[in-house]
């Protein structure tokens, strides 16, 4: 759980409604099939779809693209999950990105990817790999905040905030 909830500042002005339960942004960023990650590159901003599993500790996804050398460069991100139709919800994470090679770890994100997806990604000593060739990094988005709101109780957006090690 994040270590405060508190009503967001958008279009103004501080939601003026109750803060929106924790359970509400966890649901959504669980269960979505897709999460849309923006990195910082050298020209600009760098976004793109990932399949990735949501954890206490935040987003795992995998990459072998641009999304890696940013990281490397400047961990700071955004994501988000995709989320069903009509899109009148959001739930936002902002972290940064670490690049994770410890092996119980991987063993642990790729078994829930596999689940997920109907996998069959490996850990490797880079990260991962799948039978069909596909290989990459393995990234952790750590978030520091998450905004959440729905369009039917924009008085109830939300701003979640973590300080330190704290399970999401």
């Amino acid at each position: 759980m994040p270590t405060s909830a508190e009503s967001a500042f958008q279009f103004g002005h501080t939601a003026a409604g109750q803060p929106l339960p924790w359970e509400w942004a966890r649901t959504r960023l669980v269960t979505a099939r897709n999460y849309w990650i923006a990195t910082a590159g050298t020209h600009g901003p760098h976004l793109r779809p990932y399949w990735g599993v949501w954890r206490t500790d935040g987003l795992w996804f995998s990459t072998a693209n641009r999304a890696l050398a940013n990281a490397e460069r400047d961990p700071h991100v955004s994501a988000h999950p995709e989320l069903a139709e009509p899109a009148d919800e959001a739930v936002i994470v902002e972290g940064e990105l670490t690049r994770v090679r410890e092996f119980d770890l991987l063993v642990d994100v790729l078994a829930r990817y596999n689940a997920k997806y109907g996998g069959d990604a490996e850990p490797t000593e880079e990260g991962m790999r799948d039978s069909g060739g596909a290989a990459g990094a393995v990234l952790l988005v750590r978030p520091g905040t998450v905004l959440g709101w729905s369009v039917d109780a924009l008085d109830r957006a939300t701003r979640w905030r973590c300080e330190g090690e704290v399970a999401w």
